[in-house]
């Protein structure tokens, strides 16, 4: 699964540090953390008709990230929005457009690890595209990756850092098997999530999806969970098995990139006929219905 490319996108400037550029333009110093070690935390969202899905539940992570590494003089909530706000006009964008925000250490005096270097605070970058749900809606074929999501032991999944080389990893794996996105396991075997998205499973007509121990506590997974409840769907959070996903009635993957998305395939077992499930399907449309006439004006 390949995304692709909006020719919208062409001209689309982008917000680092109260300076919009042009997409063409650099605009990250050499001697910030981000390039230099991956040093920066991140929240990616989705912008319907005006509205920002769970703005505050993003920012809330965002400044938990930045907290548990130490970030000095993080922008407040409100700058942040601000930012956004400019750079989505810049860009005269309403609807059907997904946001990546990156919050770095910031720039460092002379190249090296220690934080102390980091003498200028931190640096905001937003990026916002036109860009639909990337994910094809007949279903999605899943590989298992021989890269392991780490633990809280390695790198705490709790912060929502930039360091994806494992994901990269795993997608590539994904990649040469002829699968759209990899399933990934955590330290003990245990299924963690995709390279990109949360994982659900029906399984005996109970939802199942693993609990955060090798990935991060998702928004999307996190309103999924809820929405199931309310409609009058058993949910269960715990330790799933690679064999109960080959055999489940319905596997989907949830993620603001590509909201919710049916899985047919895993390792070559197709799912459900080879079709998206009817809980997939309900979910889905509730799910979008919820995150269109809720979230946080910022135009």
């Amino acid at each position: 699964m390949l995304q692709r490319y909006d020719a919208r996108n062409a001209d689309l400037r982008y917000w680092v540090n109260g300076v919009l550029r042009h997409r063409d333009e650099p605009g990250i110093s050499p001697f910030d953390s981000v390039v230099q070690g991956g040093d920066a935390v991140w929240e990616g969202l989705r912008l319907y008709q005006g509205r920002i899905f769970a703005l505050d539940a993003h920012l809330a992570r965002l400044r938990r990230s930045a907290a548990a590494l130490g970030f000095a003089d993080v922008p407040s909530d409100d700058e942040i929005t601000a930012a956004i706000t400019a750079t989505l006009r810049a860009n005269e964008m309403t609807d059907g457009v997904h946001l990546r925000l990156t919050l770095t250490r910031g720039v460092k005096v002379t190249s090296g690890m220690d934080p102390r270097l980091n003498q200028s605070g931190c640096t905001l970058i937003v990026l916002a595209e036109h860009k639909a749900p990337v994910y094809d809606t007949s279903g999605l074929k899943l590989a298992t990756s021989s890269v392991r999501r780490p633990g809280p032991d390695v790198l705490d999944p709790k912060i929502h850092h930039n360091n994806l080389i494992n994901s990269i990893l795993a997608k590539m794996e994904a990649t040469l098997a002829g699968a759209d996105d990899a399933l990934m396991l955590d330290g003990r075997g245990f299924v963690a999530e995709t390279n990109a998205t949360h994982l659900f499973a029906m399984i005996g007509g109970v939802l199942a999806t693993p609990r955060t121990v090798a990935c991060p506590e998702g928004i999307t997974r996190a309103t999924v969970l809820v929405l199931a409840a309310q409609a009058g769907i058993e949910v269960d959070v715990r330790d799933v098995s690679l064999a109960e996903m080959y055999s489940a009635d319905e596997v989907f993957c949830t993620g603001t990139m590509g909201e919710i998305a049916g899985v047919t395939e895993i390792d070559g077992r197709v799912l459900g006929g080879g079709r998206i499930g009817p809980v997939t399907k309900r979910l889905a449309e509730i799910y979008q219905a919820h995150a269109r006439s809720t979230g946080t004006p910022v135009l």
